[in-house]
């Protein structure tokens, strides 16, 4: 578990790093400035540390710089802000690959209910959809508080709270097609 927060926060240290200095400093030039050199920082020390970088690196990285880029030119945090709209499209994209969720299922799940869990990729790829449009909505608002409710409560709560439904109707409708074949 400690891995995976590790994980995280590396691939959100840029966005981190903007939010803190954005609310402490109310200036965009300097929190996407720092945020702009703090991703090529953490991508020279990684490859300094002989670390294997991989696409999504590479790829954030892109972002950081095209869209903070955007951010210094024209003055306008909502490039910035709408960042983590990206990251959910590519991921809603992915998701709509028919049947991609069953490789995460325990074998009890997939043997039983293959289809509902075929049906809970999509609605996790439309929920990522959505979380997408109300980044760009609430970027474009221009409010930054707004914006870090947005992505610190709504998108992580959003998903906890996906994740859950899915949970509890993945073992009803487990334990529901169980009890024909246990009462025969």
């Amino acid at each position: 578990m400690k891995d995976v927060f590790r994980r995280l926060a590396s691939d959100f240290f840029s966005t981190i790093v903007f939010l803190a200095i954005y609310l402490a400093t109310d200036n965009i030039i300097l929190a996407t400035a720092v945020a702009i050199l703090g991703a090529i920082g953490q991508v020279i020390w990684s490859r300094m540390k002989g670390q294997q970088l991989g696409y999504m690196t590479w790829a954030s990285l892109g972002l950081v710089i095209v869209l903070g880029g955007a951010t210094l030119i024209t003055r306008d945090p909502r490039f910035v802000l709408a960042k983590p709209a990206i990251g959910h499209v590519a991921i809603g994209l992915i998701m709509l690959k028919r049947g991609w969720m069953l490789r995460y299922m325990p074998a009890i799940v997939t043997e039983n209910i293959p289809e509902y869990v075929t049906f809970a990729g999509y609605a996790w790829a439309a929920l990522m959809f959505v979380l997408a449009a109300g980044t760009v909505g609430v970027a474009m608002t221009g409010d930054k508080n707004l914006w870090a409710f947005y992505v610190t409560v709504v998108l992580i709560g959003a998903k906890l709270v996906a994740f859950a439904v899915q949970y509890v109707a993945f073992r009803l409708l487990v334990r529901s097609r169980l009890r024909p074949v246990a009462s025969a």
